[in-house]
């Protein structure tokens, strides 16, 4: 029995992507004829910055090779450029002259760079960056010349430029834009991985746009339209690309800025079909692997006759390792109505999050440094997962619920429908409700606008963590917020375990003992309770023997060593060492990040954390009370200091009054609203008190002689200024 000829024009990564898939499904359907213009087998485009970087050859980076055609019965025409589609006569013409019936055709001609119209655009030593034949022009001329200029700031241009310093020469990049992968990164981002690159060598001119090339014949350099210039002796263009679509609109095949397909991958001429960068989907053609991927199965499909959902468009992610440096983004990273639902920056070890969020949905994420949580963002991005889905930090209370649980039950939680925090726990109390959507239709909460389902979602894992711990909502009042039992082996809430547990300070007895007399359920207590148990009691001064667990011990302080350009910016390592020697060790009711900025502009956000330090022209300006995760809440001003003693002497009077008077495992920035920002704020500011709260933090640690922060304390600048 014959087989149908199936004709593949285009040899890239798209069309194998679906002739492997093929393959897969149903490997004696087609006759497989594949025509591609490069006199190669397939190989993965992405890995050329690794050739040319010198980390792999063009054997390391073919995905297929000939054997592998010769393997399957693929007949693979390469070095063939195909010039004409009869797509009534159902053949297709070579510039060499070559004809070649087909039964079905697939266009995966891919794109080509992108050359903006610049005048000198056209001499000698003027190239792009995209196959092969590129790696090698350029590393030939390496050995000739030094100075290289890269128009474009995207992915593409770093990575031509950091293969030029591979190769010797000197790189410059140039953008348009005021920061480099500004389709991929934030200003942020995109600042710590400029750093990373100018680290590496790399060099850039930003908000630069090309006037001309100069040079007679050969390229010598780059005339801007403010009027500088920049010598070089080799210009690599890499602004962007271009779908190949001129074959198929010269042979009637419809077009836009690509050749425009269906859910199934189907063109306007029946038979023909287009996947990859030359097709154009619901009005978008992708320049990214996994959309092209995810084409290349339902066409597959399509073509071996199997149901397939229909292709419904991608959500674009990349992640990338930028000249050494993880990257990671994903969906929307700017736009009308998007907001930041979670900001992490990590100065000292250089990593950076941030999750950006519209309507209470996760529509984008950006990771640097570290890109393990990739693909679980990428999860929440492809399904618009509500913002409470973000998961919290190991080891800490999920801050969304930790807001569900400190609103009070009278509060109007969806103001479009009139439904209170009440209304939504009691009905999923009584009515078994599992989802944010059964809530919305029971209550109608989030049932308008959907702003407030971030916290409808959290008020129902706050309700069912209740329910599973043994604990109830009890009684209150509009504006008293209903307590929390610790866990299910008590009904007492923290407060009145806190006061319990100071009968047993004077004490030195084993903790069984401790929960029995306590009335609690069960013998020996819980991984919940038993860290809050022992926390109240160090705190109090009283010690459990045995004691096996202990507070959290997470007192982290990040400075930034960048010093922005003012007139008052001030090297912060000193003040963020005598911080972190303070508090190295301390048992704390929860983790807390503290950040030292030297000026604004700083890449540590001093207003984002739990503590923050910022350079003023008037000294430091202390701030608490904020959080870079969500809900993103900004600091409020604590007060301000003249010195870097009186700073941190300010900032550890905060940090014991938070440990004495935080419930266990309640974040910094949520015991700011329960006991109000202005009330501690009043409080601190007692001169009297904070050589009170300093003295007590002396005391309570068990220091060696020569403790830094023993000697920080004990400092006669300190003691001179509490």
């Amino acid at each position: 029995m014959s087989r149908s000829k199936l004709v593949i024009i285009g040899n890239g990564m798209a069309g194998m992507k679906c002739v492997e898939e093929i393959i897969a499904l149903e490997p004696d359907t087609y006759e497989i004829v594949i025509y591609g213009n490069e006199p190669r087998p397939n190989y993965n485009r992405i890995m050329l910055s690794k050739v040319l970087q010198g980390e792999h050859s063009l054997q390391d980076i073919i995905i297929n090779d000939w054997s592998w055609y010769a393997e399957h019965q693929i007949r693979l025409c390469a070095g063939e450029t195909v010039h004409r589609i009869d797509t009534r006569g159902k053949y297709i013409e070579t510039e060499s002259g070559l004809k070649e019936t087909y039964d079905f055709l697939i266009l995966a001609t891919g794109s080509s760079p992108f050359i903006p119209p610049i005048p000198g655009i056209d001499k000698e030593r003027v190239m792009s960056f995209r196959t092969i034949d590129d790696c090698n022009r350029m590393s030939d001329y390496s050995k000739t010349y030094r100075k290289a200029a890269v128009i474009g700031g995207g992915l593409l241009g770093l990575e031509a430029a950091r293969g030029l310093l591979h190769l010797g020469m000197e790189a410059v990049v140039v953008h348009n834009a005021h920061y480099i992968m500004n389709r991929q990164l934030d200003e942020k981002a995109a600042a710590m991985l400029q750093q990373e690159l100018e680290d590496q060598g790399m060099s850039f001119l930003l908000s630069k746009n090309t006037q001309k090339i100069t040079g007679r014949s050969q390229a010598q350099g780059l005339l801007f339209t403010d009027g500088s210039k920049l010598e070089a002796q080799v210009v690599i263009v890499a602004v962007g690309i271009r779908p190949n679509v001129d074959l198929a609109r010269r042979s009637g095949i419809a077009t836009n800025r690509a050749i425009m397909v269906d859910d199934y991958m189907r063109t306007s001429v029946p038979d023909i079909y287009a996947v990859g960068e030359c097709a154009e989907h619901r009005g978008i053609s992708y320049g990214l692997v996994a959309p092209l991927y995810e084409q290349g199965k339902v066409l597959a499909r399509t073509l071996c006759g199997q149901e397939t959902p229909e292709y419904k468009g991608s959500i674009p992610y990349s992640q990338l390792k930028v000249s050494g440096v993880d990257v990671f983004s994903a969906g929307e990273i700017s736009g009308e109505g998007m907001q930041t639902a979670i900001q992490h920056l990590d100065g000292i070890q250089g990593t950076y999050k941030k999750v950006l969020m519209q309507a209470g949905k996760v529509r984008g994420a950006i990771l640097f440094g570290d890109t393990a949580e990739g693909t679980a963002l990428l999860g929440l991005v492809q399904r618009g997962a509500d913002v409470a889905e973000l998961a919290p930090r190991e080891g800490a209370p999920d801050p969304a619920e930790m807001a569900a649980a400190a609103l009070p039950v009278q509060e109007t939680v969806c103001a479009c429908n009139n439904v209170t925090k009440a209304a939504i726990m009691k009905a999923i109390q009584e009515q078994g409700l599992e989802t944010a959507d059964q809530v919305k239709e029971q209550t109608k909460a989030s049932g308008s606008c959907g702003g407030c389902r971030p916290m409808v979602a959290a008020l129902l894992k706050h309700t069912h963590n209740l329910k599973n711990n043994g604990g109830t909502e009890v009684e209150a009042t509009p504006d008293k917020p209903a307590p929390m039992s610790v866990c299910s082996c008590t009904a007492l809430g923290h407060a009145e375990l806190k006061g319990m547990l100071a009968d047993f300070v004077d004490q030195e007895t084993d903790l069984t003992s401790i929960l029995k007399q306590l009335g609690w359920r069960s013998e020996h207590g819980c991984a919940v309770c038993r860290p809050v148990i022992h926390y109240y009691l160090q705190l109090s001064g009283g010690t459990i023997v045995a004691r096996e667990i202990e507070g959290h011990s997470e007192v982290q302080v990040r400075w930034d060593d960048q010093i922005p350009v003012s007139s008052y910016a001030r090297d912060g390592r000193g003040l963020a060492a005598q911080l972190r020697a303070s508090w190295i060790g301390a048992a704390m009711p929860s983790p807390v990040n503290m950040g030292v900025a030297p000026g604004q502009g700083s890449l540590v956000s001093a207003l984002v954390q739990d503590i923050g330090l910022l350079a003023s022209p008037a000294g430091w300006e202390i701030y608490a009370g904020g959080h870079a995760e969500h809900p993103v809440k900004q600091g409020g001003l604590l007060g301000v200091a003249e010195t870097e003693v009186q700073a941190a002497t300010l900032a550890s009077a905060c940090l014991q009054w938070y440990r004495q008077t935080a419930w266990y495992d309640e974040p910094l920035w949520a015991w700011t609203e329960r006991l109000g920002f202005m009330s501690i704020r009043e409080t601190l500011l007692d001169d009297q008190l904070q050589k009170e709260l300093v003295a007590i933090h002396h005391h309570e640690r068990d220091v060696a002689s020569a403790s830094p922060m023993k000697q920080f304390l004990e400092s006669p600048a300190v003691q001179g200024t509490v």
